[in-house]
Formats: structure tokens, C-alpha cells, sequence
């Protein structure tokens, strides 16, 4: 059974709404091929039993985010930091865990945002880990150089059980991060060697994406080379394409990362048995306001409009009611109503 309702989460977060004038017609192609790289079964599936085995009471989680740099959107874009609050939330509620975003100070705010307008407030360390008071954060140095050695003093510190990359840009071949369109945005971290050092220590890792240019996009990156509009070129000379290097454990790729949040949130949920562990449509919408009036903009035209990914706010809404009503469904008491007989019948 969890198979076939994660099929059915994995179909509807990955249905495709995109203008032609971006990455266009590839979200199927991408889901597919991070699907059978990964065994076939359902990706929401797999990354809901992962976390359920591997997370326990008090343990840290890292959630990793953020996308988008000044000049254009100097404190990153709408797409990640609602998933990653979406997860923290069901790890803290569902698995009793201790969730760390990890990000840059630019894109600080509107995880921030995000986090607290589903309830989970962000505190320092030793409020979150011995007092469950929500959530904590790390930012990255802005040194390139300090990086490798701040990603073992983190999992020093918080030794967590499982690391979640989302919406996160990772290093090309020549390490450079790219936007989906083959564009290099200034003043960037790369924040990969944490998965490094996840790989090193033996920590689930797991990636979310949408276009290639993220981490967990090392697992499928011969394929994404030769599939993506960008996959070889990019938008200046000498530039070898956007795809990312980085892997993880396992990687889902959906029509939208906070999409692909929500139905492994939705997973959660059923294994579980809480169907609150999914936010209303409600608290989608306080969310995404939250964020984009955090200044993570909606990044087509780099606004405060309630858009993410170029999609209206209220199709946000509406993948939550869906999984949502998926859920509910799957764990009611087996029941034909008054008008189809007995079940065994």
C-alpha cells in the first residue's frame, strides 16, 4: 500500500506547469530517470521510510536551502524555504527530531519567515535540542575557503541523522553554481562539502530539486548532461552546463522542491498516521505571504507576487488539499458507506 499511494504523491508533485520560455517539457523525464536510477519504487516512499528508520527522538536533522543572489533576489526566491519549513515541522512533530536549517545569512530571513508561520519557532542550539523549543540554524561562512572545515565543525556539534538538501544550488563539473538557465550568480557559496562530509560519516543524505542545477543531481548526471536544455552550454563561453555534481543517498526530482517537501511531508503523514503533520491550505498561504514578504521573491520576475515557480499561490494551496484529502483517505477505517454493501461482500 505505501507503494501505491506514494505513486500517486509522486505523480501529483510531479505534473509539470511551465512556461515554453523556460526548461520546458523535462520534469517527466528527469522524475523518470531519478525513479529507476533509485530501484523504481515511488521517491516520496522511499524518502519517508529512510527518515523514519534512520531519525530518532532528539536526533538533529540538517535542511539545507537556498537559492538566488543579489543583485536579483538578495535574500534568495520562494521556491525551498517553504519546503524546508514544511519538513522541519513534520520531523519535529512526527519523529520527535531536532531540525537545523542550514543556509547562507542572505537567504536567513525568509527561512526564517517560512519556519515560524507554521509554528516552528527558530531558537538557539540549546533551546532546540534540550528543551524542544523548535528549530536552530547555521549559516555558512561567506569564505569559500572556510567551508570544508565548518561543515565538520557543524556535524561535529549537532551529529545528525540525516541531511536534506532543498531547492540548493550545487557545483558544476568546474564547480561553479549555475542558475537553471545556465546563468552564474554572483556573490555564491557552495555549501557542498557538507554532503562531503555526510558521505564520509555515513549520513543519509537526501536531495530535492527541480531542474538539475541542485544537489542530489550528482546521482543522474550523465543522463542530465545529455537530457537538459542546459545540460552541456550555458549563457557565456566556455561554460560546461549547469548540472550538479553533488550526490546524495537518494534524490527526488519534481515539478516544484516545495512540492516534492510537501509529498514526502505527505509520506510522513501516512506512515505515521497524523494527518496533521501536512500544513492546511491555510498555513500554505500564511507561509508563502511570510516568505515572499522575507524577500524571497518569486523568481521569474523577481517580486513580492503570491507566484511560486511561476505558478499561482493558490496551486500551493491546492497540492496541499490534495494530499491532504490522499492521506486522510489512506489511513480512515476501511469503509464503503451506506451504498456498496459489505467489503468483503
Amino acid at each position: 500500500m505505501p507503494d501505491v499511494i506514494g505513486d500517486n504523491v509522486d505523480r501529483l508533485v510531479s505534473v509539470e506547469m511551465r512556461n515554453r520560455g523556460l526548461n520546458y517539457n523535462i520534469v517527466s523525464g528527469i522524475y523518470g530517470e531519478a525513479r529507476r536510477e533509485g530501484g523504481g519504487r515511488p521517491l516520496s516512499t522511499r524518502i519517508a521510510e529512510a527518515l523514519i528508520e534512520k531519525v530518532k527522538p532528539g536526533d538533529s536533522v540538517f535542511i539545507v536551502t537556498g537559492a538566488g543572489y543579489a543583485p536579483e533576489s538578495p535574500n534568495g526566491e520562494i521556491d525551498g524555504p517553504p519546503g524546508a519549513a514544511a519538513l522541519a515541522r513534520a520531523l519535529f512533530w512526527g519523529l520527535q527530531a531536532v531540525p537545523v536549517y542550514v543556509t547562507e545569512r542572505c537567504h536567513a530571513p525568509p527561512v526564517v519567515a517560512s519556519s515560524q508561520a507554521l509554528g516552528i519557532m527558530v531558537r538557539d542550539f540549546e533551546l532546540a535540542k534540550q528543551r524542544r523549543m523548535g528549530a536552530c540554524m547555521e549559516n555558512a561562512p561567506v569564505e569559500q575557503s572556510a567551508v570544508a572545515s565548518w561543515a565538520a565543525e557543524i556535524f561535529d556539534k549537532h551529529k545528525p541523522a540525516a541531511i536534506i538538501a532543498i531547492e540548493r544550488l550545487g557545483p558544476n563539473e568546474q564547480g561553479l553554481l549555475h542558475y537553471s538557465t545556465g546563468v552564474v550568480p554572483k556573490n555564491w557559496v557552495d555549501v557542498s562539502p557538507l554532503f562531503d562530509e555526510a558521505h564520509k560519516r555515513g549520513v543519509l543524505s537526501i536531495g530535492i530539486g527541480d531542474n538539475g542545477n541542485e544537489i542530489g543531481f550528482g546521482r543522474i548526471h550523465p543522463f542530465m548532461k545529455k537530457f537538459h536544455p542546459y545540460g552541456s552550454r550555458t549563457q557565456y563561453e566556455g561554460g560546461t552546463g549547469v548540472p550538479s555534481v553533488t550526490s546524495t543517498d537518494i534524490l527526488f526530482a519534481a515539478s516544484i522542491s516545495n512540492w516534492a517537501a510537501y509529498g514526502v511531508v505527505a509520506m510522513l503523514a501516512y506512515f505515521l498516521q497524523k494527518l496533521d503533520l501536512i500544513q492546511t491550505a491555510e498555513l500554505e498561504k500564511r507561509m508563502i505571504w511570510a516568505c515572499l514578504d522575507a524577500g524571497g521573491w518569486e523568481m521569474r520576475y523577481l517580486t513580492s507576487r503570491f507566484i511560486v515557480d511561476g505558478t499561482e499561490g493558490e496551486s500551493s494551496m491546492a497540492i496541499i488539499q490534495l494530499l491532504r484529502d490522499m492521506v486522510r483517505i489512506n489511513i480512515s477505517t476501511p469503509d464503503r458507506g451506506l451504498a456498496h454493501g459489505k467489503i468483503n461482500g
